[in-house]
């Protein structure tokens, strides 16, 4: 073991080698380098901001399952709206924005790759919900209303009396063109996550290579 001591700007710098047989070596091999790795790593996707791309995930999914329970409890008749009919509210605001969000909040907290990694699983799996999402919103736009419609088996006179009303078409347009707006925005939040995901996932590989 050498130790050299040298002084510049009156700073003393020592400088110890230890041999490669030396104990403290292989705890300085486990100890330090791998964390300051993963560390370093984790912080580039910190840069995203993953608590407030959770907390944007959380929110919209918390309005999702509002929103569903009061169309499914409205729409307590034999005909059901497209989306109430597909769940599209719950399957997306639980399995998919709830957990992403939880995910990418307790990203910010915890230094772990595999975290990250999960958290583009998700966000990935968010992206393709959000899509199907828009489209069936998009498709309950284009159609008319259920048992509404002019080629219902149900008789003219049967129809309830919002069949007749042009209000009732644009406040259910309305309503699905917000839902559209909402998915947009859940697409784009969870894109984001997943480049700066995809991103440290790559960086840490390289490094690992490189180690």
């Amino acid at each position: 073991m050498a130790t050299t001591v040298t002084e510049s700007g009156g700073v003393r710098i020592i400088t110890e080698v230890i041999p490669a047989t030396d104990p403290r070596a292989a705890q300085l091999a486990s100890g330090s380098i791998q964390p300051t790795v993963s560390s370093f790593q984790v912080s580039g996707f910190r840069k995203a901001q993953p608590k407030v791309l959770g907390t944007i995930h959380i929110v919209t999914g918390i309005i999702h399952l509002c929103f569903g329970v009061i169309l499914t409890c409205a729409e307590n008749n034999s005909v059901l709206s497209l989306p109430v009919a597909s769940g599209v509210f719950f399957w997306l605001g639980v399995l998919q924005l709830l957990v992403s969000g939880s995910l990418l909040v307790e990203s910010e907290k915890r230094e772990n790759i595999l975290l990250v990694k999960v958290c583009c699983v998700a966000n990935a799996a968010v992206i393709l919900s959000t899509l199907v999402a828009m489209l069936i919103h998009t498709v309950a736009i284009t159609h008319s209303i259920p048992g509404c419609s002019s080629s219902s088996s149900m008789p003219l006179l049967v129809r309830q009396e919002w069949c007749f009303s042009a209000e009732t078409k644009a406040l259910s347009n309305g309503f699905d063109s917000i839902l559209v707006l909402f998915g947009l925005l859940e697409f784009c939040t969870a894109v984001a996550a997943l480049a700066f995901g995809c991103t440290a996932i790559k960086q840490y590989s390289y490094t690992r290579m490189v180690l």
